[in-house]
């Protein structure tokens, strides 16, 4: 069967590699999201997926198609690939009807979620800030709702809450990648097992932004390490001392109930240093912040942060960003 593999970070690489890796089937090309300008140069870097083509001599042989748009020059491009089947796993972009059509077999996207719980672009994240116990990999059929298609394949994935996003998403590509060669063969076969959603159990995972990583000092310690956890690697985590913008990184719930600074301080108050990390009131129990981050700056181990940052303890973390 002939493949189409839409994809454009690290975590699509892994299932990618387990399709090329089985002689079954074949990947005749490549979408992936166009080269994005970064850094102070703007300098055009490549989406990871084909960066890992061009690094890997092996499948150099493999088309890359990057378009800007899903237009007719794509689609005519994509025609002339003769694919069976689109997999996708991470694009990024939505999949029209004319774009569909080219496939015979359909298409089908793995989605980190136990569908459909989750739907959306984001529900990693969302499954962390929930502090859920459990989530899961889907691989479904591509409809033209998004996330509403057939079930094909599901696992579960038990959270112990010390995942972050960049962990979980890791963990799921994996899972993907063990999950997606039966589907493949099942689809080829006309084998393929279906299960339709519950449309009455759906939920939508949140659109985030880079603002939504201002921590409110005044949640529990619970909720504020979730979200830290749950915005690692982006939108990522700060908070403001005396108006200045201060990532935190990493952090945990402080669980010394001998602990008695807090009681009467201010949520957001720098309380004391302990082996843990650096201990911050919140509206409810403590949190310890192990690595953090001035604006700018470079990201510190906490006994490190506080000996260039002497006066730290007793400071308040705040919601206000500038003078104060």
């Amino acid at each position: 069967m002939k493949i189409l593999y839409a994809g454009s970070p690290d975590i699509s690489i892994i299932p990618l590699l387990q399709i090329l890796k089985e002689a079954n089937h074949e990947v005749v090309g490549l979408l992936t999201n166009p080269p994005s300008a970064q850094g102070r140069s703007k300098k055009l870097i490549l989406s990871p997926l084909a960066q890992f083509v061009l690094d890997h001599a092996e499948y150099a042989h493999i088309p890359v198609l990057a378009p800007e748009r899903l237009d007719e020059a794509c689609r005519q491009a994509v025609l002339a690939l003769k694919p069976d089947l689109l997999v996708c796993f991470a694009y990024g972009k939505i999949f029209g009807p004319k774009f569909l059509s080219l496939f015979p077999k359909g298409g089908i996207n793995i989605h980190p979620s136990l569908l459909p719980k989750y739907r959306g672009c984001a529900p990693v994240p969302e499954a962390i800030l929930n502090r859920d116990s459990q989530t899961g990999v889907s691989i479904q059929e591509i409809a033209l709702e998004m996330d509403c298609g057939d079930i094909l394949a599901q696992e579960t994935i038990d959270l112990d809450g010390t995942e972050t996003s960049e962990s979980l998403l890791a963990d799921a590509a994996h899972i993907s990648a063990k999950l997606i060669s039966p589907v493949l063969d099942a689809i080829e076969n006309d084998s393929i097992k279906k299960q339709k959603q519950k449309a009455s159990s759906a939920c939508y995972s949140s659109l985030f932004c880079k603002a939504d990583g201002l921590i409110d000092w005044n949640c529990s310690a619970l909720d504020i390490d979730a979200k830290i956890r749950a915005f690692t690697p982006w939108p990522g985590s700060f908070t403001y001392v005396e108006g200045k913008m201060l990532k935190i990184l990493k952090a945990s719930v402080f669980s010394d109930s001998n602990t008695e600074e807090g009681e009467t301080k201010k949520a957001g108050s720098v309380l004391a240093r302990d082996k843990t990390g650096i201990l911050i009131q919140t509206g409810e129990g403590i949190l310890a912040v192990e690595q953090l981050q001035w604006h700018t700056k470079k990201a510190m181990y906490w006994k490190d942060f506080l000996n260039g940052t002497k006066d730290f303890i007793g400071a308040v973390c705040s919601t206000i960003e500038g003078k104060v």
